[in-house]
């Protein structure tokens, strides 16, 4: 969650942001494993209900939701899941392969030997956890090398951009996605590290665009809604 917390004495009989933060982080997975399919409304007293607790921390959690782009809050309606039009995906995405082409000179100009091998070690996780089946670790690994050549870059606000963007792109691509497929191709980044160690900034920017552009041909925008319940679609039954 972002931004700070109040101080609770220890004699508090439960901290509200515990609450928040267990409710954030059940939506947003619930979200990204494509249980909660785009458009679901997420009603406030369903929710008060299912968690055992009071609007006002059911409200802030919907609030931190529509900030991080996860959820969108209508007025009259409620807050629903979101659901990016075509015109929005294809905007993010050109932004993001604009950014990242800018991005990749950057960071080899500045890259040293121990920043390769960070990236390479970086890689072999992204590896063990794809083959280990385990796709949060994964996917979270696999937006971390993209964060991480803007890191490297040097820039704080491109990367402030570039992790915005990122956390865009993860959204469309769990909710719209066609199970099976891989959100990112690892094989894809060990080419990109390798064409940028050998310092073929043309060729690694290049590969990049191809990523991305392939990343987002794979989406199927059509993909419907769920009939399950809230708490099914939650995990929670």
């Amino acid at each position: 969650m972002k931004g700070g917390r109040k101080t609770i004495r220890a004699t508090a009989p439960a901290a509200p942001d515990d609450d928040a933060t267990r409710i954030y982080r059940t939506i947003f997975e619930s979200v990204m494993s494509q249980r909660l399919a785009p458009g679901t409304k997420l009603r406030e007293v369903a929710l008060c209900e299912l968690f055992g607790v009071g609007r006002t921390v059911v409200r802030k959690v919907l609030q931190e939701l529509a900030h991080d782009h996860i959820v969108e809050l209508r007025p009259n309606k409620g807050a629903v899941v979101a659901a990016p039009t075509p015109e929005e995906t294809r905007e993010i995405f050109a932004a993001r392969r604009a950014l990242e082409a800018t991005l990749l000179p950057l960071a080899m100009a500045r890259a040293t030997r121990a920043d390769y091998a960070a990236l390479k070690r970086q890689l072999r996780e992204e590896h063990d956890a794809l083959h280990a089946a385990d796709q949060p670790a994964w996917a979270r690994l696999a937006s971390a090398f993209h964060l991480r050549i803007a890191v490297l870059a040097g820039n704080r606000i491109l990367q402030q951009y570039l992790a915005e963007l990122v956390s865009r792109c993860s959204l469309i691509v769990a909710l719209y996605e066609p199970p099976g497929n891989s959100a990112c191709e690892h094989d894809e980044h060990t080419r990109v590290v390798a064409l940028m160690e050998r310092g073929d900034a043309a060729g690694a920017v290049k590969l990049m665009d191809e990523h991305l552009l392939d990343l987002e041909r794979r989406i199927d925008l059509t993909r419907g809604r769920s009939a399950a319940g809230l708490a099914q679609m939650l995990g929670m039954q």
